[in-house]
C-alpha cells in the first residue's frame, strides 16, 4: 500500500558508474538524491581502469567529468565512507539508517594539498593499486578522487588498548623509527603523560605482554623505546609556563604519579594548580619506593621540574588534615576542586608470631628511609617475604648494602607479580629465590630475630586473583637462619585526616568508576588511594581520568557525556600485518655487569643507542595503521584533521531505492593451479589495469611486480575461475574476452617487440565493433591466441612456466613467460548479500541480486520501490551498465512523476559532501 504522502527522494547505494548515472538521471529531472558510497571516494571499478574497449578511450577522461557533475549537482547529496545499517518501510516511505565512518579529515576544510601524507611515518599497501605500491596512513585513493579530501586509515592497537593511560604507543615508536626523537618525546607528553623517562624505566609493561609482534618472534621493546625518547631529547627541554585561561583553582593532595599527572594536564588546560605532599620530595612512591638503580633521581627530578615549570605550584612537607597542615575542608573552601591522590604508603602485615621483633622490617619504610638518604641498618643474612616489585626492590637493595639475601615467595616463579626482567636481574645479582614457601613464624634469640620458620607449599585451584592458590604441605617445615627479615606482602592506604570522604571495607576511597568523584561535591580521587597498590602507569591513567572530570566539573559540562568509556579488549583485536613479517630479534638492553651493579646504586640498564632504537622501532607491525603521531595535524594549515572523530548515525526518509553495489573479483588464492597466491608474477587483470594506467604505480610502464623488469613475453589466461563448474564457478563473466584483447593491444603498444599470448576457450564478442576489436589484436598486434586451457603455472629459473594445450593443433604448449595475467571471474560484493537479506530480496546461488524478470523487468525487484542498477545483478560491460542504470532511474522517475500528479513531493533535508 502506497503511503498517502510519498517521498520524492531517492536513495542510491553505490557510487560507481551505475550509481552515478542513476543519480544524475534522477537529479537532472529535479528530484533529490542521496548517493551513498562505502568507500572514501566515488567512481567504483571504472576509476581503476586504464582504457575502455573497443575505442581505447581513457577511462578517467570519461569518468572524471561525471564525478565532478555528481559532486556539484544541487539535487545530489553525496555521502562517502558511509554504510547502510538498516532499511525499514515500503515504497514511498522507506526509513534508512546510515553510519558515516570517521574520515578524521574534514571534507570542507581539506584542500587536498598532500602535506599531511609527506610527514606521515606509516606506509601500507595501496588497495586502489592492488598492493603494487604503498600509500601513507593518511591518503587519497587516487589523484582525481571525489571528494578530493584525504582520509585516515585507523584501527585499534592492542598496545594502546592495554595501556591504563592509553598512551599512543605506535605514535612515538613510528617517530623514533624515522629518527624524530624530539617529536617522539613530545608525542607522549601531548597525550597528557609527563613521566616519559620514568615510565620508560619502571613501567610494568602491560603493552608488551599483548604486543602482536610476539606472535611472530618477540614483543617490541616498547618501554625501552619510551625511555630512549626521553634520554635522547629531554636535554632540549625549555618549558614555558602554560597560559592561565580560567579563574578556577585546583588543589591536588599527593605529589605521586597520579597527582602530578592530573596537575600537569590541568595546568596545560589553563588552570592554576597547587600540589600538597607530606614528604620532603616530590614523586610519591616514585621517589621513596623505587631504588635509584632502577629510577635515577636526576630523571625523576627533571620530570617534576618540567611539570612545575608549566606553572604547577608544589608545597612539600605539607600534610593535609594532620600535623598542622591544611584540612580537607580548608582546601574545599579555598579551591574550586580537589583531587585526592595520596597513594599507598602504609605496609600490610604478615600477622605471624614474631613479626614485631627487632630486625623485622617492612619494605615501604625500609625503601623510604633508604631513598631519602637516611641511615638504614640491616644484618648480614636477610630474608625478604613477598613476590611483588617492592619485594624484589628490597632484596636487591639489601644485596647492595652487603647482605646475603633470600627472597621467599609462596607461589611459583610463573605467578610472581613482579616485572619478569627485575626478577631475572635480582637472580643474576645473587638474590636466592625460594619459591613455594611461606613463613610460619619469626624465631628470636637474644631479643632479636634470628631465624624464620617456613613451610613448603603446593599450588591448587586459582583464587580470586586468577593465580593458583598456595596450599601448605604438612610436615615440610624448614628453618632459615637470618638476622633481618623484610616483609613485602603489600601496601595500604593511609587516610588519616581525610574525614568526610566515604571509605570502603578495604580502606580505600569510594569513587564513581567513570568520573572518580567521591562522596563529597567537587572532590575527586584516584590512583592507589582508590585501587589499592597498583602500577605506576595505572596511577598515571587515573590522573588523566581525574583531570578530564575536574575540567568538565569546573566548566559545567556533564561528567560522562561524550567521553570514551570503553576500549577494545587487547586479546580480541585482530591484527593483519600489512606486509610479510620477517623474523627480527628484539634489541637487548645494555646493562651493567652483575658484579658492578651490587657495588652501588648506579642505574643498571644503560639505555638503547640511537641505532638500536631505530632498529627496534622498525619491528613495530603498525597494528592500528595510523599511529596517531600527530605530525599531520602539525603541518595542516587549515586545521582539517580531527583524530577524535567518531562514527555518525544518519536517519533518512526516501521514496525509492536503487541498488548499485558493483562487483568483486574471484581471488587468486582460489586458483593455485595457475600459480595464484604463490607466484608473484601471476597477477589478475585488474592489477594489470593499474600497471597500464598513466596514474598507476608505474606511470603506465608495464613492469612485473617481482623485480620491476619489463616483461618481454606475457601470457593472458581467460576464464580463470569461471566456466569451470568442477573446480570453480560455472558462469561466464561476460567482459573478460574483450578486456583481455584490450590489455594485449595496450601491452603491445607499451612494450615494443614484446610477445603476448592468450589462452581462451572461445571468444565471446557480442557487442558493436567487439569482434573487429578482437581481430585487431590478432592481426594488427600479432597477439597469439591459443584455444585451450592452461593446466599448470609455476616458477622456474626466473621465468613463469605456463603449460597448456592448443586444442586446434592438438599440441601441448609450454611458454617461458615473464608475466601471467589471469582474467578472473566476476563476483557479487559481500555487502550485496547483506543488503539483500536486509531488504528481503532474493539472490541466486552465487549471490547476484535477482530482478523481478530478467527479460521483461530487468531493473525491478520483488519489492516495489527497490530497483537494480549495474553489476550487482550480474556481469556487464560499461555501456550495458550505464544503460541498466538509466533504466533503473527511469523507473524511479516514473514513480515520482506519478506521485507528483496529485501531491507535491516531500523532500528531505540536504547535507553531505559537495
Amino acid at each position: 500500500m502506497v503511503d498517502p504522502s510519498p517521498i520524492s527522494r531517492a536513495l542510491i547505494i553505490g557510487a560507481g558508474i551505475a550509481g552515478m548515472q542513476a543519480a544524475l538521471d534522477i537529479a537532472n529531472a529535479g528530484y533529490d538524491v542521496a548517493l551513498v558510497e562505502r568507500l572514501p571516494s566515488i567512481g567504483g571499478r571504472m576509476a581503476q581502469l586504464s582504457d575502455t574497449f573497443p575505442t581505447l578511450d581513457c577511462a578517467a577522461c570519461i569518468l572524471t567529468p561525471r564525478t565532478v557533475d555528481v559532486s556539484h549537482h544541487p539535487h545530489i547529496t553525496l555521502m562517502t565512507y558511509t554504510e547502510v545499517v538498516a532499511i525499514e518501510g515500503e515504497i514511498g516511505a522507506f526509513h534508512v539508517t546510515l553510519e558515516k565512518k570517521p574520515r578524521y579529515v574534514d571534507v570542507e576544510s581539506c584542500t587536498g594539498c598532500g602535506e599531511c601524507a609527506k610527514v606521515c611515518p606509516v606506509e601500507i599497501p595501496n588497495a586502489f593499486n592492488l598492493a603494487l605500491d604503498t600509500h601513507k596512513a593518511i591518503y587519497r585513493r587516487f589523484p582525481q578522487a571525489v571528494p578530493a579530501a584525504f582520509v585516515i586509515e585507523k584501527r585499534a592497537s592492542p598496545c594502546k588498548s592495554a595501556c591504563p593511560a592509553h598512551i599512543p604507543v605506535q605514535g612515538y615508536i613510528a617517530l623514533i623509527a624515522q629518527g624524530k626523537f624530539r617529536e617522539a618525546l613530545e608525542r607522549v607528553r601531548e597525550a597528557g603523560v609527563p613521566f616519559v623517562g620514568t615510565l620508560g624505566r619502571v613501567c610494568n609493561r602491560p603493552c608488551e605482554r599483548i604486543c602482536k609482534r610476539g606472535e611472530w618472534d618477540e614483543p617490541v621493546a616498547i618501554c625501552a623505546l619510551k625511555r630512549f625518547a626521553y634520554d635522547a631529547a629531554s636535554s632540549e627541554d625549555h618549558p614555558e609556563p602554560a597560559p592561565v585561561q580560567w579563574e578556577e583553582r585546583v588543589a591536588v593532595v599527593g605529589a605521586g604519579p597520579a597527582g602530578l599527572t592530573a596537575a600537569y594536564e590541568l595546568v596545560r588546560r589553563g588552570y592554576r594548580v597547587t600540589v600538597f605532599d607530606a614528604l620532603p620530595v616530590a614523586g610519591g612512591m616514585l621517589a621513596v619506593g623505587i631504588p635509584a638503580y632502577r629510577l635515577p633521581r636526576e630523571v625523576l627530578n627533571h620530570e617534576v621540574e618540567y611539570i612545575c615549570a608549566l606553572g604547577v605550584e608544589l608545597q612539600l612537607n605539607t600534610p593535609v588534615g594532620r600535623d598542622g597542615g591544611p584540612g580537607l575542608e580548608d582546601l574545599r573552601r579555598e579551591y574550586d576542586a580537589v583531587f585526592l591522590a595520596v597513594g599507598a604508603h602504609g605496609s600490610r602485615r604478615l600477622n605471624v608470631p614474631g613479626e614485631d621483633l627487632p630486625g623485622v622490617l617492612h619494605a615501604a619504610p625500609f625503601l623510604r628511609r633508604l631513598n631519602l638518604g637516611q641511615k638504614v641498618r640491616i644484618g648480614e643474612r636477610v630474608a625478604v617475604i613477598g613476590g611483588g616489585n617492592a619485594a624484589v626492590d628490597a632484596a636487591r637493595c639489601a644485596l647492595r648494602l652487603g647482605a646475603q639475601v633470600w627472597l621467599i615467595y609462596r607461589r611459583s616463579r610463573a605467578e610472581m607479580p613482579a616485572i619478569t626482567s627485575e626478577v631475572e636481574a635480582a637472580e643474576a645479582e645473587g638474590v636466592q629465590l625460594e619459591f613455594l614457601a611461606a613463613p610460619l613464624r619469626m624465631l628470636e634469640e637474644s631479643g632479636h630475630v634470628a631465624a624464620i620458620e617456613c613451610i613448603r607449599m603446593e599450588l591448587g585451584e586459582p583464587d580470586a586473583s586468577g593465580r593458583r592458590r598456595p596450599i601448605p604441605i604438612a610436615g615440610s617445615e624448614f628453618r632459615l637462619d637470618v638476622d633481618t627479615v623484610i616483609v613485602a606482602v603489600g601496601q595500604s592506604v593511609e587516610l588519616e585526616g581525610l574525614e568526610g570522604v566515604e571509605i570502603d571495607r578495604r580502606g580505600t576511597l569510594v569513587v564513581d568508576a567513570v568520573t572518580l568523584q567521591t562522596s563529597l561535591e567537587g572532590v575527586f580521587a584516584g590512583g592507589d588511594a582508590v585501587t589499592g597498590p597498583a602500577s605506576v602507569v595505572e596511577a598515571v591513567g587515573a590522573g588523566l581520568q581525574a583531570a578530564e572530570s575536574i575540567h568538565r566539573y569546573l566548566r559545567g559540562v556533564d561528567l560522562r557525556e561524550g567521553r570514551r568509556l570503553t576500549w577494545p579488549r587487547p586479546e580480541e583485536i585482530v591484527v593483519e600485518p600489512a606486509f610479510e613479517v620477517r623474523p627480527a630479534k628484539r634489541e637487548r638492553m645494555p646493562e651493567l655487569a652483575p658484579a658492578e651493579r651490587i657495588s652501588g646504586f648506579d642505574e643498571v640498564e644503560r639505555g638503547f643507542t640511537a641505532e638500536q632504537a631505530v632498529t627496534e622501532a622498525r619491528r613495530c607491525l603498525d597494528c592500528a595503521v595510523c599511529s596517531e603521531c600527530m605530525q599531520c595535524v602539525a603541518v595542516c594549515e587549515r586545521g582539517a584533521i580531527h583524530h577524535d572523530d567518531r562514527p555518525e548515525r544518519i536517519e533518512l526518509d526516501v521514496g525509492a531505492i536503487v541498488l548499485a553495489t558493483g562487483y568483486g573479483l574471484y581471488g587468486l588464492e582460489h586458483m593455485p593451479e595457475y600459480g595464484g597466491g604463490r607466484v608473484p608474477d601471476v597477477i589478475d587483470a585488474l592489477t594489470f589495469e593499474r600497471l597500464l594506467s598513466a596514474s598507476g604505480p608505474t606511470a603506465g610502464k608495464v613492469r612485473r611486480p617481482s623485480d620491476g623488469k619489463v616483461p618481454r613475453e606475457i601470457v593472458f589466461v581467460q576464464c580463470a575461475g569461471s566456466r569451470d563448474p568442477e573446480k570453480h564457478l560455472p558462469y561466464c563473466s561476460k567482459v573478460c574476452c574483450m578486456y583481455t584483447a584490450k590489455q594485449a593491444i595496450l601491452y603491445r603498444h607499451r612494450v615494443h617487440g614484446g610477445q603476448a599470448y592468450v589462452f581462451y576457450i572461445d571468444i565471446r564478442a557480442a557487442g558493436k565493433r567487439y569482434d573487429e576489436f578482437t581481430q585487431r589484436a590478432m592481426e594488427d598486434e600479432r597477439v597469439i591466441y591459443l584455444r585451450g586451457k592452461v593446466s599448470r603455472v609455476f616458477r622456474q629459473d626466473g621465468k613463469v612456466m605456463v603449460w597448456g594445450a592448443d586444442t586446434l593443433s592438438g599440441q601441448q604448449v609450454q611458454i617461458a613467460a615473464d608475466l601471467v595475467v589471469l582474467a578472473p571471474a566476476l563476483l557479487p560484493r559481500p555487502e550485496t548479500r547483506r543488503l539483500a537479506e536486509m531488504l528481503g530480496l532474493p539472490v541466486d546461488e552465487h549471490g547476484w541480486l535477482l530482478p523481478l524478470d530478467l527479460n521483461v523487468h530487468p531493473v525491478e525487484t520483488v519489492r516495489p520501490g527497490i530497483f537494480l542498477a549495474g553489476t550487482g545483478s550480474g556481469p556487464m560491460d560499461i555501456p550495458e551498465t550505464v544503460a541498466h542504470a538509466s533504466g533503473a532511474a527511469a523507473q524511479v522517475l516514473k514513480l515520482f512523476s506519478r506521485w507528483q500528479k496529485s501531491l507535491p513531493p516531500r523532500r528531505g533535508g540536504r547535507g553531505g559532501e559537495q
